[in-house]
């Protein structure tokens, strides 16, 4: 298992990637952010300001790791707990808040889920709540980019549950046949909602899946956002200059719950939880700061405070915005509405 920051902040130093300690610091910061997001989302759906969330506490590693190796053109395929990635890749901050709160600025007007992120403009596929689902998509895409000699790759994250899903083993099929430019990631946090990873598979691990489609397959430690960083980057380099796809395997833990409907103290123990909250990447990868002198304590607890701080703003704002109008159940379902559905909405609307 590949890893580069040990424990305590102890590290390697033959396999640090080469990235700034103003970069460092900003990796800190987006973990931050996704940390304190889910947190908040949590804290909102339990006062029924909002309908749903997906915690993705102890994901920050994998999601900060692996976007921060994507290019702006690359094609991102992400999945509901990866909101992080999202952010990374360009959707701001108040375009997210928008989508949790289903509001009238909400690109989708409301209809998603608030964890089916999506950006045309960001070259973001929506993501589904059925598993695995995405990953044909990416490779359908992946191919159409390789028709083209173009220089892009595509991205595509997953839960281990997806792994027994027949589109998983259809998606690797295929990538491995045609070469597609796909990097698939496997956020291995050891349920699928409740049922314990060793129960999903008797393969020694996720990774090794890929020598069965022909080509590679790397297990990191997913709780190391700079081993994740460095496999992803390697991978989606590879991909691009026509070495074909990669499965990472990013073994982590979800700290919390599946979400906001699960608890899960009903299927867990507390000595397993407790062994990795020891592994929270979070404070790992502020040891790791510390360790370098790139950030002192003061410094942290200042950019927490300005992470609180961004949070509250974006979602007063996202509170003030109206709920989508009736309007909009009619919209975007033809190009040019007939005429029934036309009677439909000013029957609707009183008119």
């Amino acid at each position: 298992m590949h890893r580069v920051i040990r424990s305590n902040g102890q590290f390697d130093r033959k396999l640090e990637p080469h990235l700034s300690n103003d970069y460092l610091k900003q990796i800190y910061r987006w973990m931050l952010l996704i940390r304190k997001l889910s947190e908040r989302c949590l804290l909102l759906q339990r006062q029924g300001r909002i309908g749903f969330c997906v915690d993705s506490s102890g994901h920050e590693a994998c999601q900060v790791g692996a976007a921060s190796a994507l290019t702006p053109k690359d094609w991102l395929f992400p999945y509901y707990r990866d909101a992080g990635m999202c952010l990374i890749k360009g959707i701001t901050l108040s375009v997210l808040v928008n989508h949790i709160m289903a509001n009238a600025d909400d690109a989708a007007y409301g209809r998603q889920l608030p964890v089916h992120w999506t950006s045309r403009e960001h070259n973001i596929v929506s993501s589904s709540s059925f598993v695995a689902n995405r990953l044909s998509h990416a490779v359908g895409v992946g191919y159409a980019i390789k028709y083209k000699n173009d220089d892009r790759a595509c991205l595509t994250s997953f839960g281990e549950g997806s792994t027994s899903q027949g589109e998983f083993h259809a998606a690797l099929n295929f990538a491995g046949v045609w070469k597609v430019p796909v990097v698939f990631l496997c956020e291995n946090n050891q349920y699928a909602i409740s049922l314990p990873a060793r129960y999903q598979t008797a393969s020694e691990s996720i990774a090794i899946k890929a020598e069965a489609y022909g080509f590679e397959g790397v297990q990191v430690d997913g709780t190391d956002v700079l081993a994740v960083y460095a496999a992803t980057k390697r991978a989606l380099e590879k991909a691009r200059s026509g070495g074909g796809p990669t499965l990472i395997e990013a073994l982590t833990y979800r700290l919390g719950g599946h979400s906001s409907s699960d608890d899960p103290a009903k299927y867990r123990n507390k000595e397993e939880s407790d062994y990795w909250k020891r592994r929270d990447p979070i404070p790992l990868f502020l040891e790791y700061l510390k360790e370098k002198d790139i950030i002192t304590t003061e410094e942290a607890s200042k950019m927490e405070q300005s992470v609180e701080s961004e949070l509250l703003i974006a979602f007063r704002a996202g509170e003030q915005v109206p709920k989508p109008s009736l309007a909009t159940m009619f919209r975007d379902v033809y190009s040019e509405m007939p005429w029934h559905i036309e009677e439909e909405l000013h029957e609707a609307l009183g008119e």
